[in-house]
Parts: C-alpha cells; structure tokens; sequence
C-alpha cells in the first residue's frame, strides 16, 4: 500500500456576475493534498475546487458566482516532510514583464 504524499494543486476560479458594472476577477488558489499519487491528487484537487464553487450575494446584492475555470497544475510538492515547513511549489517563466503586468501585488518600483 502506497503512503499518502503532499501534492500541490494550482486552481482557477472565475468570479462573474450579471451586474452591468461588475468586472470579472480571476482567482487562483494552490491548495495543498495528501495522496497516494497524481492521479489521487488531481481527482482530490478537483472535487475540492467544486465544492468551493457555486453562487452568493455581495454587500450590494449583486449575485456573484465563483465557477472552476482550470486545474493547472498538480505537482508533488516541492519537500516531502512538511511538518516543520518547507517548499510547496515552484514556477518558472521567461516573460519578466508579462508577470509584472499580471501580478498586481509587484511593485512598479522594482
């Protein structure tokens, strides 16, 4: 029998509303699981991410619903014992600026 691992699941949600004014808004949320394998995790990643959607009424009564867009990625996280901390997940890109457009707590300062 296999032992359970950290995976890591990078998931996309989109938040959208019928509100002429409303903008729609994108999240995305790593969620760490516990699995036997990728296949486990990405099916675990999923559920999760359904059970996270679904509809409710903002502070101005607007109803605004949060749907799954994208499971983009399941990987083993990055340190198998996570008990004292360690890494979870990593990235690369080659568009520095491209990331910068996108990443709005980047300061332009940088």
């Amino acid at each position: 029998m296999a032992t359970e691992k950290p995976f890591v699941a990078v998931v996309l949600y989109e938040s959208a509303s019928d509100s002429p004014d409303y903008r729609t808004l994108y999240r995305e949320d790593f969620v760490l699981v516990f699995a036997r394998d990728e296949e486990e995790a990405r099916e675990m990643a999923r559920q999760r991410a359904e059970r996270e959607s679904g509809s409710h009424h903002n502070e101005r009564g607007e109803l605004i619903t949060l749907s799954l867009k994208h499971i983009v990625d399941v990987a083993p996280a990055l340190d198998d014992d996570l008990g004292r901390g360690g890494d979870l997940y990593a990235r690369h890109f080659t568009d520095f600026d491209a990331y910068r457009r996108f990443e709005p707590l980047l300061s332009e300062k940088d």
